[in-house]
């Protein structure tokens, strides 16, 4: 007797968010019956999330929308050891103040993302250096530890691929994924949790939570893994040769991560509309033959007004408007405040680009002079002697500096 896909899962799939399922047509008939709950653990160890980390919290948006309930654990306990997942060396550890610290913000931006209204689908936040910090060794090493044969710890990839490279995997990583595979078994005796989503990176330490449940509980529970993303230039999500694309805006601007989105490659707008935005995907595909600049900033406003709210994402468009296309200066274009003296206080255009952060290399600034890649007010300068003086700035002391197409930055005179 056929039976079509339940909606949650097709959506999971037309949006390009799925990789890999446990027992997907098990899962797919238990929420056409329910509505469950299901985790995504998120560690600690920066002081936010990045773009790295936006496909797992769609996802937490997505089981909302499908009437679900979405776990969102924080890793306070096994952000103290360290996950070997796709890591080649062991990650520092981080002070009890500095993980709390980093606690608070990230559960900050989840908010933002998530829908906090609905009762059903309210998410359930939980640490689980609650359970962890309380585990008896020898209790915890006859209960959990006898589930689990070191033979097939070996061969799962986050542990094969360090001992292939012949770098050194402590006892306290390898141990990881049995930590990660209590953490399922807690939430699915706590709070009935059936289902745990994770990077296809996790896939080893999600099956190990589904078998200890099995084994220990006798009741089955659900893995589903999302494919790791890269850009079409080849690059991991989420990092950019500026720097980490973050989603606190004490660290990266609305504006910035406006631009990040608007700049994407050409190749990754309607993936990125489907993955990234809230648009119907049937929506999707009707317009994505439409002009790709327009498409851009579809993709740019939908994903800011998702973060930071439909106003910046506006102001951002607006902005980018005046200081691409009209070359003039917007007022919410990222901006240096520098002092000029007297005239031997003069600064040079290099020192001007390393003290904007816009390009650290002055053999790179100097490369980009010769070839006319950097503007001030929009004419080009080539010598890299040339002085930033006072005349250089309008009426509201301010003058604009740019680096290729992209890169625009207002210098204000104080």
């Amino acid at each position: 007797n056929y039976r079509p896909m339940n909606k949650f899962l097709k959506e999971f799939k037309d949006r390009g968010y799925f990789y890999q399922c446990t027992n997907e047509k098990e899962l797919s008939d238990l929420i056409d019956k329910e509505k469950i709950k299901g985790y995504i653990g998120f560690d600690c160890t920066a002081e936010s999330l990045h773009v790295g980390s936006l496909l797992q919290i769609m996802c937490l948006r997505l089981m909302q929308k499908h009437g679900h309930r979405p776990i969102v654990l924080i890793g306070g306990g096994t952000t103290r050891i360290g996950d070997p997942s796709g890591k080649d060396k062991t990650r520092k550890i981080l002070t009890e103040e500095e993980i709390e610290k980093n606690i608070k913000n990230i559960e900050e931006i989840l908010k933002k993302f998530l829908d906090n209204k609905d009762q059903k689908t309210k998410p359930i936040f939980v640490n689980n250096y609650s359970w962890l910090k309380e585990l008896n060794y020898i209790s915890f090493l006859r209960d959990i530890g006898k589930h689990f044969t070191i033979n097939k710890m070996l061969t799962f990839e986050s542990v094969k691929s360090r001992l292939d490279r012949e770098q050194s995997l402590s006892y306290m990583e390898f141990n990881y994924m049995i930590l990660q595979a209590y953490d399922f078994l807690e939430l699915n005796n706590k709070e009935n949790c059936m289902l745990q989503i994770g990077g296809s990176d996790q896939w080893g330490n999600i099956v190990n939570g589904t078998e200890l449940i099995k084994r220990y509980s006798n009741k089955n529970a659900y893995g589903l893994t999302t494919p790791l993303i890269t850009l079409a230039s080849g690059a991991k999500m989420g990092k950019t040769e500026s720097g980490a694309i973050w989603l606190d805006e004490n660290l990266l601007s609305s504006y910035d991560y406006w631009q990040f989105w608007r700049n994407v490659d050409d190749r990754d707008v309607i993936k990125f509309l489907k993955m990234f935005s809230d648009l119907d995907v049937e929506e999707i595909n009707k317009i994505k033959n439409e002009n790709i600049n327009k498409l851009k900033i579809k993709l740019a406003n939908e994903a800011t007004s998702m973060l930071h709210g439909n106003e910046k994402a506006l102001l951002a468009e607006k902005t980018a408007k005046k200081t691409f296309e009209e070359n003039s200066l917007g007022e919410n274009l990222p901006s240096i405040e520098i002092k000029l003296t007297n005239n031997e206080n003069n600064i040079s255009i290099v020192d001007l680009i390393v003290l904007s952060k816009l390009e650290t290399s002055k053999s790179e600034i100097r490369r980009l002079l010769k070839g006319k890649g950097i503007k001030i007010n929009n004419e080009a300068i080539t010598d890299d002697k040339f002085l930033i003086k006072e005349n250089l700035f309008d009426k509201n002391k301010s003058l604009k500096l740019s680096i290729g197409k992209k890169k625009h930055l207002k210098v204000i005179l104080t």
